[in-house]
């Protein structure tokens, strides 16, 4: 097994980013989910809500840029921004506690309303990620991440994804659909495997190495409705629809692997993921 394909975010819900190298520190790869658009109140601003966020683009100094970020959208100018030293506010992810982030500032704010013609949107950086402790019943005292949905990487295995696009295809068919093609970019991971044995391998790791990084693998992510907007910027049924069919416990549908690095080093397209440690099937 080895890496197909390495990804970053620098802005949460944004366009993805492919990289042929990325450096991974306790938090995550560098430069993924580090900055995030918040409403008035603080609260996350996702695709969920406001697809239209797929478009932006945004780079930085791990995507190639010499910049801290770049803004960039069809219809508007691109923007560059610098790590701001404003005072931390509190912003909130979903129903997590509040954590504390900077707030870029007006020029940031207004160009985020021009591109996605919507009031009252606001960009934050996420200057210490260690103030983010993760789950505590499935991390350990010092696991921290920026704004990653839950843990710092996703990983997702090409042996899955084409097993989950056949019972989606088969889902169609039972109900005289045309069939949605599902790809990894539906899941927006940072890390896609090739060459798993099976499909869903990746629910069975408990301790992998990829590269000379090692990473535990605390449980398999659950997965919401963003994985149901496509490239046009629509929301449909797919895959959620048949991943409750299949992939469904606990009151919860779940695809993909989260992982918690325990070291830091450089990834690259090709390196080899080898399993350390293997947790029982359920």
């Amino acid at each position: 097994m080895q890496i197909s394909g390495l990804r970053v975010h620098p802005v949460k819900s944004t366009a993805i980013r492919a990289v042929q190298t990325a450096y991974v520190s306790r938090a995550g790869l560098r430069g993924d989910r580090e900055w995030m658009v918040v409403d008035g109140s603080g609260e996350l601003v996702s695709a969920r809500e406001l697809p239209l966020l797929f478009s932006v683009v945004t780079d930085n100094r791990a995507t190639g840029v010499d910049v801290d970020l770049r803004l960039s959208a069809p219809g508007v100018d691109s923007l560059d921004v610098t790590r701001p030293q404003t005072t931390p506010v509190a912003v909130r992810m979903f129903s997590d506690p509040p954590m504390q982030a900077r707030p870029v500032g007006d020029r940031a704010d207004a160009w985020l309303r021009r591109a996605l013609g919507h009031d009252d949107l606001h960009l934050v950086w996420c200057d210490d990620p260690t103030r983010r402790p993760l789950d505590p019943d499935h991390s350990r005292v010092g696991d921290h991440t920026a704004f990653a949905d839950g843990f710092p990487i996703n990983l997702v295995t090409d042996a899955s994804v084409r097993q989950l696009d056949a019972w989606v295809r088969q889902t169609a068919d039972e109900r005289a659909e045309t069939p949605v093609p599902i790809s990894a970019a539906r899941f927006r991971a940072n890390i896609e495997i090739t060459g798993a044995p099976e499909p869903f391998e990746e629910d069975h790791w408990s301790r992998i190495r990829i590269g000379e990084v090692d990473f535990r693998v605390p449980l398999p992510s659950a997965r919401c409705v963003m994985t149901t907007i496509d490239d046009d910027l629509r929301k449909g049924k797919e895959p959620i629809r048949t991943l409750a069919r299949h992939r469904r416990w606990d009151g919860k549908t779940w695809f993909a692997a989260n992982l918690i690095p325990d070291g830091e080093g450089t990834l690259s397209v090709g390196d080899e993921l080898t399993v350390l440690e293997r947790v029982r099937p359920a």
